[in-house]
């Protein structure tokens, strides 16, 4: 049986668009995305992806939660994150700046306090900005786009990767300036719930187990559970649940693939057991699902 995964979207995707200034795989700059054929369908995307709407409008869903993005409004996903772009207006244009999950692992600030904007970020990925920040991005963008384009220069990646960093701390003040306070963790368990999540994004099409993620963290499943909770205020099984039942339903929307291959590529013991599971967290059927 050929099982199809959801589909996913990382740099080697856009490299052969020539209106995409690129580094490797590694990294990319763009201020036009009406002639990419991307997000149409939900999406996994590998990438870490910063765009900020300066004209027009669009509507997207991100983790199946629906986004009407208007001019001012930054967007900042995440990698494993499931998008779709719904619609756009036919003049919507911004800066976008999309980074590989390499690149961003070894240039994102990984302080606790730095961690606990990212975290917020993941959950609430739009903001609206002031005329200063905007100007101040759009001067990095401005700035990345330049140096790209120095093919000549011998440390031209290295210059990327330093001025991306910048750029993140920015991003990162920015945003923890919208914070609401009681939403700023300043727990050092953030890191353990930082490698949940990356554990669960690779982990959930095979196990749906608290007790197997907390021996993959050489944690006990009451401590997990227990960090999991006072972190991010859901518990350790709700976020595992949250991300089969996403797989799920982009599955259902982006595949022809049948409930039966849909409940073997997400590992379970038969359709009549994922349909029961995905009733239980949805409150509808697969099937009543895939036809809304």
């Amino acid at each position: 049986m050929k099982h199809i995964s959801v589909p996913k979207i990382d740099l080697s995707s856009v490299k052969n668009y020539n209106t995409i200034d690129l580094i490797d795989t590694d990294f990319a700059i763009l201020d036009n995305i009406n002639n990419i054929p991307l997000f149409d369908y939900p999406s996994i995307i590998e990438t870490t992806v910063f765009a900020l709407c300066l004209k027009g409008n669009c509507k997207i869903t991100i983790n199946l939660n629906e986004y009407n993005i208007c001019p001012n409004d930054m967007i900042l996903l995440m990698p494993n994150q499931i998008v779709m772009l719904c619609e756009k207006s036919d003049d919507v244009s911004g800066l976008f700046i999309v980074v590989s999950k390499n690149f961003s692992n070894e240039i994102l600030p990984s302080t606790e306090d730095m961690l606990s904007v990212f975290f917020y970020a993941k959950e609430s990925p739009k903001t609206t900005l002031n005329p200063n920040e905007i100007k101040c991005l759009k001067e990095y963008h401005s700035f990345l786009r330049n140096k790209v384009k120095e093919t000549e220069n011998i440390y031209r990646k290295e210059i990327i990767r330093i001025l991306l960093k910048s750029l993140f701390y920015e991003i990162a003040n920015i945003t923890k300036k919208k914070i609401p306070e009681k939403s700023i963790r300043k727990s050092r368990k953030t890191e353990v719930f930082e490698s949940f999540l990356k554990t669960v994004a690779t982990h959930y099409k095979q196990q749906r187990s608290v007790t197997f993620y907390a021996d993959k963290l050489y944690l006990t499943p009451k401590y997990l559970s227990c960090v999991i909770k006072e972190i991010s205020g859901k518990s350790a099984g709700e976020w595992i649940d949250e991300q089969v039942i996403l797989a799920a339903k982009a599955l259902l929307k982006s595949s022809n693939m049948t409930i039966q291959e849909i409940s073997v590529e997400l590992n379970f013991a038969n359709q009549s057991f994922f349909g029961k599971y995905f009733k239980q967290h949805t409150g509808i059927s697969p099937k009543a699902y895939r036809k809304i």
